[in-house]
């Protein structure tokens, strides 16, 4: 007998086909626990489940994988629903995993530590970046479904406590899975208009119908507004990411109207009490004020108002004695140094005086030596041609016309 021998792969393909033929693995309820787990690019998930015992490969395709709200990590205990097949290549069977949950533990609740974690080291539910409520707000907007019993508490009560408020209300969707974008875009719409405080909330319900508050576009959105704002989530026991995210988180929708805005009778009687205050305290500055007159009113001064003169006129005296003493002091030296200056400026201009006369007396010597008067009278004559001085024979000819000045006269000669 000749065996009838068969390929790898041949027999690798009839274990599949009887393992996906299997009614019993087409549907497997499995639990275990992680390991190796690795997220793809393309956002399947490989990983491991495992036990005590033993270890099944698991493929989570991005189809399925997207819809979880957690992050699956080494260690975590889950819950999975898949197929049983055979993955050719290799020839391992392994599980397709197409929902899963953590063991004990609701994929929301997981979906929503996670966030509140990652968020939080981040900062956004920093209790030093929270806007202070306004204690009197003049225009408060709402982001709420526009019908329903979140609305209604949420206007009567404002309405009731603190009817000059203006509200505005921002309709939008509360449930659902287009609910988290269409606060966003509330939100967003809101920024337009000039509020000094934003409601955002709902009634209660189900985990599942307050998830829109839990996701991370709803929360990055009322982190980044500059409007300060009110998270009304459910009942006083529900907690959402946006009741840590929101500058203040009140229990109900009505609590948050409550918080709002201020109880008109409240003001109302803060306000007689400041007027009490106030009138307390102008009786009391009146009465201080009175008290001050009289002792002014009965003060030595205003009574002997002489008093003040005499004073005023002893000081005068004694200043203008002083000045009187200054003064005289400040001529007596002034004096005395005009008296020095002159002296020095009398013998300064007498021996300029004598100087100049000397040098004077000088320079009339020298100019009478030279002096043509003076040498006529010694016998010396001038002779002149045309108002020349003639001063050698050589500028003569015959015939010319001379003047012959003398001592005491002229003479008039014809030379020959």
């Amino acid at each position: 007998m000749n065996p009838n021998y068969i390929t790898v792969t041949q027999l690798t393909k009839y274990i599949k086909y009887k393992i996906d033929n299997d009614v019993n693995l087409d549907t497997v309820y499995l639990k275990g626990e992680i390991s190796n787990f690795k997220a793809h690019t393309r956002g399947h998930f490989y990983f491991t489940i495992k036990d005590e015992n033993s270890r099944i490969n698991a493929v989570m395709f991005s189809s399925a994988a997207s819809k979880i709200k957690f992050v699956p990590t080494d260690g975590m205990k889950i819950l999975v629903t898949g197929k049983i097949s055979v993955y050719e290549a290799t020839g391992g069977y392994q599980i397709y995993v197409n929902e899963m949950l953590e063991d004990g533990v609701g994929n929301l609740y997981i979906a929503f530590e996670q966030l509140k974690k990652k968020l939080e080291q981040e900062g956004l539910f920093d209790p030093a970046k929270k806007k202070k409520i306004p204690k009197i707000p003049t225009t408060i907007g709402i982001i709420t479904a526009p019908t329903g019993a979140a609305i209604k508490d949420i206007l009567s009560t404002i309405k009731r406590r603190w009817p000059l408020a203006k509200t505005i209300l921002f309709p939008s969707l509360v449930q659902g899975e287009e609910a988290a974008s269409d606060i966003v875009r509330n939100i967003n719409i809101a920024k337009d208009y000039d509020l000094d405080v934003l409601i955002i909330g709902r009634g209660g319900g189900s985990i599942e119908d307050l998830w829109p508050f839990n996701e991370e576009i709803v929360a990055r959105a009322i982190y980044d507004l500059d409007i300060p704002t009110i998270s009304a989530v459910g009942h006083e026991i529900d907690f959402t990411i946006a009741d840590f995210v929101a500058d203040l988180r009140a229990p109900t929708p009505t609590g948050a109207a409550e918080m709002a805005v201020p109880n008109v009778n409240d003001v109302i009687n803060y306000l007689k009490q400041l007027e009490l205050r106030l009138t307390s305290n102008i009786t009391n500055h009146i009465t201080i004020k009175k008290e001050h007159l009289k002792k002014l009113e009965n003060s030595f001064v205003l009574k002997n108002p002489l008093t003040i003169y005499e004073v005023k006129e002893q000081k005068f005296d004694n200043l203008f004695e002083r000045l009187l003493i200054s003064y005289k002091n400040l001529v007596n030296t002034n004096s005395n140094k005009i008296l020095l200056i002159n002296n020095n400026l009398i013998n300064s201009m007498s021996n300029l005086l004598s100087k100049n006369t000397n040098r004077y007396n000088n320079l009339i010597e020298k100019l009478s030596a030279l002096n043509p008067v003076l040498t006529l009278k010694r016998g010396y004559s001038i002779v002149k041609r045309d108002n020349k001085v003639i001063d050698s024979i050589k500028k003569l000819k015959k015939d010319d016309i001379i003047n012959i000045e003398l001592q005491d006269g002229n003479v008039v000669a014809k030379v020959v």
